[in-house]
């Protein structure tokens, strides 16, 4: 695979401490984020969704060691068993471990994940899956919301193991609480939003019950 399968790749996000990439892989049109700490070169990778030959060409360009799930669905975990076989350690909340062939560690709430000098907080925002998992950017203005969130609203609740009521609290409680509205938020598909835009929506959301 040559540097142009890199062409799709897009910056979304920089600041003076780190640069942020967004590609968009397989079917169901992925967000796949690759998050780099400009002072020391690393990298991390948010949701091994499809397409590994792609995906381990990111982690060699960015230096990335670890790859972050937020969630357990197939469609974002498509290409975990390769980016494990060369040498990338997956981290996935307990609750959704049955819905993985494979993985290295689990990820708590209110966990830190060091990336360089950079440093991301895994938030366990129940709903959409038992064991979803949202990453808020220390210092800088970033959530990376899985399917947990999106522009108009939670992630799907009529799966099995999701809950309408347990999104709603997690959004509320978990992201809408102690973010500021600036925060950008990036989701698993599709485009990004503000908290901002989206918190005066709440009510709305529990009114229309999806």
């Amino acid at each position: 695979m040559s540097d142009s399968s890199l062409n799709n790749l897009a910056l979304v996000y920089e600041s003076q401490a780190a640069a942020i990439y967004n590609v968009v892989v397989g079917p169901f049109l992925n967000n796949v984020y690759t998050i780099y700490c400009k002072s020391t070169g690393e990298g991390i990778l948010i949701d091994a969704a499809d397409e590994h030959e792609l995906l381990l060409q990111i982690c060699k360009k960015y230096s990335v060691q670890n790859v972050l799930e937020t969630h357990g669905h197939f469609d974002h975990i498509q290409a975990v068993p390769e980016l494990r076989q060369a040498g990338l350690s997956v981290y996935i909340n307990k609750a959704d471990t049955y819905m993985l062939p494979t993985y290295d560690e689990l990820l708590d709430d209110a966990q830190d994940i060091l990336v360089g000098d950079l440093r991301l907080v895994a938030l366990h925002t129940p709903g959409h899956t038992p064991g979803s998992v949202c990453f808020k950017l220390n210092d800088e203005p970033i959530i990376f919301s899985g399917d947990t969130l999106f522009p108009g609203g939670p992630g799907n609740t009529k799966l099995p193991g999701s809950n309408f009521v347990t999104i709603i609290n997690s959004i509320e409680t978990k992201i809408f609480r102690d973010l500021a509205d600036d925060t950008i938020v990036l989701p698993g598909h599709g485009a990004q939003t503000t908290i901002g835009n989206e918190k005066p929506h709440l009510d709305e959301w529990i009114q229309r019950g999806w």
